[in-house]
């Protein structure tokens, strides 16, 4: 099993009053799993997904990521789980504007102490993973949406982390390159790479092969509500 949550409860505190988030959460993805949660704005998935990326913690509960206790992690051990297992993809792709694909994959390599010559190797290989070989020296300005999500994409396989976690990954995309985003989580799914991804929109949710529904911070498996 590589993710295992149970019984997550989030709480913000706003003011004098404590607001509840998330509500005795359980979910478990095993490898090579493709699973979708999906759920309206304000329903919590924004929450859920901070925490399985180690961003946030839980108020309470147990979470487990590849057999590690996240729960007993200091700072320092969560960085290093996250650059490590954590593939994450953005929305807004968060790219570097000055730096070419090719540098922008290879960032988390750089934080992981791999040597120049054997970064641009692996990077080079990402980029050609994800249909970009030809793209490889290009600038974030010169890319489509499409090929910037892509890059993306390249960067948070790079290090073939144990888990690749999108949110709202097709969300500033047009429809054609939006399914082309989706075809290509689809590939790496079936290459063996572990999928998480947050959605509001059904037709996305569907293409995985499990969805969960968030929905005022509590989940439910499957299709119905």
């Amino acid at each position: 099993m590589i993710l295992n949550l149970q019984n997550i409860f989030k709480n913000y505190q706003q003011d004098k009053l404590e607001v509840p988030v998330l509500k005795d959460v359980c979910l478990t993805v095993e490898e090579g799993e493709y699973v979708a949660i999906m759920g309206p704005s304000g329903s919590g998935k924004t929450t859920l997904m901070n925490i399985i990326g180690c961003l946030d913690k839980p108020t309470s509960g147990t979470y487990e990521l590849a057999g590690e206790d996240v729960m007993k992690l200091k700072d320092k051990e969560l960085s290093d789980l996250r650059l490590k297992r954590i593939g994450f993809v953005f929305q807004s792709f968060h790219l570097m504007p000055r730096e070419t694909a090719a540098e922008n994959v290879s960032l988390p390599l750089s934080y992981a102490g791999v040597k120049k010559k054997e970064r641009r190797q692996l990077a080079t290989a990402a980029l050609e993973r994800v249909g970009l070989g030809d793209r490889i020296d290009f600038r974030p300005t010169q890319l489509s949406g499409g090929q910037k999500q892509r890059v993306a994409i390249a960067r948070a396989i790079v290090n073939n982390p144990t888990i690749l976690l999108a949110d709202e990954p097709t969300g500033a995309l047009d429809s054609k390159s939006g399914e082309q985003i989706m075809q290509l989580f689809q590939k790496l799914n079936e290459e063996g790479v572990t999928v998480v991804m947050i959605t509001h929109d059904q037709k996305v949710a569907l293409r995985a092969k499990r969805m969960v529904r968030i929905i005022d911070g509590e989940i439910f498996e499957g299709e119905e509500e």
